[in-house]
């Protein structure tokens, strides 16, 4: 059955439309690569009972849906009705919510088969997947040469190394300044940011309530597209949900690039580049001129502000949604003997929240104090508004812009101790979060070392189509076959 995992998820379609093989066998086989490759730790909890029971409902005809029978993993900020949801977080251990996101509902109803909760960085918070309280994630992939253990990216590092190591056909991710670009660049798969506002937020743990968005991870474009379909939708249950028709993405796919102008942000090309992406980037923007794409440079002049920027808005949301966290209504709850409600307020987050979160909780809490709003939160705000009008500006001149997606391929697990050299990994994705705008990964290349590279296509507000053809373009071009 191992060969049923190798199979993209439109492959996965087909052949059950076909009757090639049943949906329970298409789970049994998943759920035998989960167990034969656990020292990955990409799943929290899996739930193999409930995915064979959803898959045997298909086969018997009583579950339908354009992504029937498909297996995905769910990553741990959704939260998932009667399946422990944590955030990858002690403070949530054990949290088994009675109710289902609006995102993983969405694709239950269109007859996806869950085959447990992705492991993730802790609440969202990091790059490598190094700050999960279950552990971190290992990547499939090694260095040519080498036997260290690498990064699978982050925060959404077990959605990547699952839909890269085979052990799902795609998997569920979020997005708050590159969560599903980076490590889909990491691991050499695809994942796509939809439009803020184009998936819903609710049920789906949040940090920084202004920036997070749901979006897919799979192994090409189209299992993408057909996975995003599905998340979409206007949610009346979210306040900034957008109330448009959802496009059938996979259907509308042509790849095509004639007539299609492709921006080149100069800002982009950073002091002391690697050349291998620099390299990869010149070879991405050949060939979209080659498929008949026209190569237009624009400036982005405000995109060094981005990560100061970014670094101020999402610690500062953060520290207002984690505040519900106290002991008192749900979650872990540590009582210090003979303390008040305070003390037990304080010793349940000393106790439930990482290193990692406790740094943003403190810088957000900082810069929304009395003293430093205007000097830092204000401030941060008017600049994401310039960095919003510099795409603005840049799309009068363009249909999509190529870019990186990281600055460099995986690293090793305690390459970057420093929290401020983690963080230079968004400097690539963290503008068009800013700008609410979709943007894409797509695999491209291999490193001198043997590792994935990806370019990013980032697209006008709602142009999901636009991001996916390029995206699309990249992908043939490419011709990206290397696996773990």
């Amino acid at each position: 059955m191992s060969a049923l995992t190798d199979l993209s998820l439109a492959q996965m379609k087909a052949g059950l439309a076909a009757k090639q093989f049943s949906a329970v066998e298409l789970a049994q086989a998943h759920l035998d690569a989960m167990a034969a490759n656990r020292h990955l730790n990409a799943y929290i909890v899996e739930t193999p009972e409930l995915a064979l029971a959803q898959a045997k409902a298909v086969d018997d005809g009583t579950r339908a849906g354009p992504l029937a029978g498909i297996p995905l993993g769910v990553k741990d900020l959704f939260a998932t009705e009667g399946v422990q949801t944590t955030a990858g977080s002690k403070i949530l251990a054990g949290f088994v919510p009675r109710y289902e996101s609006s995102v993983s509902a969405n694709l239950l109803r269109d007859g996806a088969v869950f085959l447990g909760k992705l492991n993730m960085d802790e609440f969202a918070m990091g790059s490598s997947n190094e700050t999960s309280a279950f552990g971190r994630v290992i990547s499939p992939w090694k260095a040519r040469g080498s036997d260290a253990e690498l990064v699978p990216g982050g925060s959404s590092g077990g959605s990547a190394a699952a839909v890269s190591a085979r052990l799902c056909a795609g998997a569920t991710g979020t997005d708050t300044g590159g969560s599903i670009r980076q490590p889909a660049a990491f691991v050499g798969i695809a994942g796509i940011k939809p439009t803020y506002g184009r998936a819903s937020r609710w049920g789906t743990i949040a940090f920084a309530s202004s920036l997070d968005q749901a979006g897919p991870m799979a192994r090409t474009v189209t299992d993408c597209a057909l996975m995003l379909t599905s998340m979409c939708g206007f949610d009346a249950k979210d306040s900034t949900s957008l109330d448009i028709a959802v496009p059938d993405w996979a259907a509308g796919l042509t790849g095509t690039m004639k007539g299609k102008r492709v921006g080149i942000p100069a800002e982009y090309r950073l002091d002391g580049m690697e050349p291998e992406i620099a390299a990869l980037w010149d070879q991405g923007i050949a060939w979209l001129k080659a498929e008949g794409a026209e190569i237009v440079s624009v400036s982005l002049p405000h995109t060094k502000y981005a990560l100061p920027t970014y670094y101020i808005v999402a610690p500062a949301e953060a520290s207002s949604n984690l505040a519900r966290y106290d002991g008192v209504r749900y979650g872990n709850r540590v009582t210090p003997p003979g303390g008040n409600v305070h003390d037990m307020y304080a010793a349940t987050r000393a106790a439930g929240f990482g290193k990692e979160v406790k740094r943003r909780i403190m810088i957000g809490t900082y810069v929304l104090s009395a003293g430093f709003y205007d000097a830092y939160y204000t401030q941060a705000q008017k600049v994401r508004a310039l960095i919003a009008r510099d795409f603005e500006q840049a799309f009068e001149k363009c249909d999509v812009l190529l870019t990186p997606t990281a600055p460099s391929p995986a690293f090793a697990f305690g390459a970057k101790a420093d929290p401020l050299a983690m963080y230079l990994n968004d400097v690539f994705t963290v503008p068009a979060s800013l700008a609410g705008l979709p943007a894409m990964s797509v695999p491209a290349g291999l490193s001198a070392s043997g590792l994935p590279l990806g370019l990013q296509i980032i697209g006008r507000p709602l142009d999901e189509m636009g991001v996916l053809d390029a995206g699309l373009a990249i992908e043939r071009a490419a011709g990206f076959s290397a696996r773990p």
